[in-house]
């Protein structure tokens, strides 16, 4: 299963073991099986600290493997076979059971070490799906560091059956102790956030005694993280506070236009941005969302939790995110039907019927990528063409289960309580309504600014966005923006960093400008 150059890798990394692993399979007869069972004997058969043993009693999800420490109960179980994005997930939990230590931040170890009660998690994910994983790993880190932690890895391509009985509808979706815990791509610190009762309080208390910043960027997207490197090359003081480090990138697959690099994925430009980031002088604080902008004698960032904090200058970087229909139905079935990410949410919709809303390059590459996963594609466009590239355009049209409605508005999401049964659109060429019965819906409508926390502050477009000059300055003095959130035209990740540079660029000039001007008033 694993070819000549995995395994040479593979027997690499397994060379840090430190203690004697089992990896307990749970076979029958079936096809995927024997093809897990033949994995996990050429892992045992790497390192002669890993044993392998078989059970076919049905006790557990069959197939599953499960791995632990010699003579210890099982913590840690993918349920199918952990490749593709997975395949990392697999290979940390292989190393990390046999103590090898993992690279997380001591406070969040400690942190999962030290939680009381007992957290039986299970994920379900698609091996296609590049947020899935940082879900993953996070819990199987917190099952290996805690003994009344338990984490499953579940792959719902291969569980249909618990998928439709769960009503799982989107990846990855976290279920604790049974209940749901939360969708979509969550960290380390997210998710120990939500369990630990104390910890946002802790937080808030840590960042109010942040000294003031020279410049601190709000985002962590192509923007933030350029501007944050051309401030700290500044020599002045820099904070960086984002949701998430990377943004929108993360959610990014193919990138195949940024310039001197033919081909990347968004999370692996988004390690290779938090890296250099890291070799500056910069204070990263993630998992931290901003709600209020005030200009006092510095400028104040109030952030949800209850913290505030300071700095001389700022640049406002919070990026876009996936723009909605905002018709009937669409918030009652978002996360049951309702998705914006193919890529990860597609392989749950396998041998369906679904629709695709957008008929630009992410609506139409969206319906290539899902028609060789479901039955049909309905791509549903607004305008009379399609906005798409034309070679987009033309593979789509070579494909004989999609199809593509021009001059259709959708109007409502239909669902049957649970989950989406169809849609319903209109004809605007004759006002004409028709209703398409589809599984799933795909939203690809482009992007909406994160500006919502700004609206009373700053001065915005019509379309929402940050009014900025070419040194990427808003109205506010010392207040500075670049990237997707502001009015700058062309959304794209190399334009956002050249932004994210030139807007740093203007913030030390201001201040700058602000020593020399209170010098002057002494």
């Amino acid at each position: 299963m694993l070819d000549a150059n995995l395994k040479k890798q593979l027997d690499t990394y397994l060379q840090n073991i430190v203690n004697p692993i089992e990896i307990t399979v749970s076979t029958d007869e079936s096809a995927k099986s024997k093809e897990l069972l033949g994995l996990c004997q050429e892992i045992a058969e790497l390192s002669d600290k890993i044993s392998l043993k078989q059970l076919t009693d049905g006790s557990e999800r069959t197939p599953s493997m499960a791995i632990a420490p010699v003579g210890e109960t099982p913590r840690v179980r993918f349920a199918g076979i952990p490749m593709g994005h997975e395949f990392t997930s697999l290979v940390l939990a292989l190393l990390q059971s046999g103590g090898y230590p993992s690279k997380a931040e001591a406070a969040l170890i400690e942190q999962a070490k030290s939680l009381q009660g007992e957290f039986h998690f299970e994920t379900y994910i698609s091996l296609s799906c590049q947020n899935c994983p940082d879900v993953v790993q996070a819990l199987n880190l917190m099952a290996v560091l805690n003994p009344n932690v338990t984490s499953v890895m579940i792959d719902g391509a291969l569980f249909q059956d618990e998928v439709t009985e769960r009503e799982i509808m989107a990846v990855p979706t976290v279920l604790l102790n049974g209940k749901p815990f939360g969708q979509g791509r969550m960290t380390l610190k997210e998710i120990l956030g939500k369990v630990d009762a104390g910890a946002s309080k802790r937080e808030a208390a840590d960042l109010n005694k942040k000294e003031p910043y020279d410049v601190l960027i709000v985002g962590g997207g192509p923007a933030g993280a350029a501007a944050a490197i051309y401030a700290a090359r500044k020599g002045i003081r820099t904070g960086l506070v984002a949701e998430r480090f990377g943004g929108q990138v993360m959610d990014t697959v193919g990138i195949e236009n940024f310039i001197s690099v033919n081909y990347t994925e968004g999370p692996k430009l988004v390690a290779s941005l938090e890296q250099h980031v890291k070799e500056y002088d910069v204070e990263v604080m993630d998992n931290q969302r901003a709600s209020k902008l005030r200009r006092e004698k510095l400028i104040e960032i109030d952030l949800e939790n209850g913290a505030t904090l300071k700095s001389k200058s700022v640049i406002l970087a919070t990026g876009a995110r996936w723009r909605e229909m905002n018709v009937p139905g669409e918030q009652e079935y978002r996360g049951k039907g309702v998705a914006y990410c193919p890529h990860c949410d597609g392989p749950l919709f396998k041998g369906k019927r679904v629709a695709v809303i957008g008929g630009g390059n992410s609506g139409i590459e969206a319906a290539i990528d899902l028609a060789g996963i479901v039955e049909h594609v309905t791509v549903l466009e607004f305008g009379d063409t399609l906005r798409a590239d034309a070679v987009l355009q033309k593979k789509a049209a070579s494909m004989a289960n999609i199809t593509i409605i021009k001059m259709a508005q959708t109007t409502q999401v239909r669902g049957d309580g649970k989950k989406v049964i169809g849609l319903t659109y209109k004809d605007r060429n004759d006002n004409q309504t028709y209703d398409l019965d589809v599984a799933g819906i795909f939203v690809q409508i482009g992007l909406v600014p994160n500006t919502d926390w700004l609206k009373d502050t700053l001065e915005l477009s019509r379309f929402g966005e940050i009014e900025v000059n070419s040194h990427g300055e808003t109205h506010i003095p010392g207040v500075f923006a670049a990237g997707d959130v502001t009015n700058v035209p062309y959304k794209q990740i190399i334009i956002a960093m050249g932004n994210g540079s030139a807007a740093a660029l203007g913030a030390f000039d201001y201040l700058i400008r602000s020593s020399v001007e209170d010098e002057a008033a002494a």
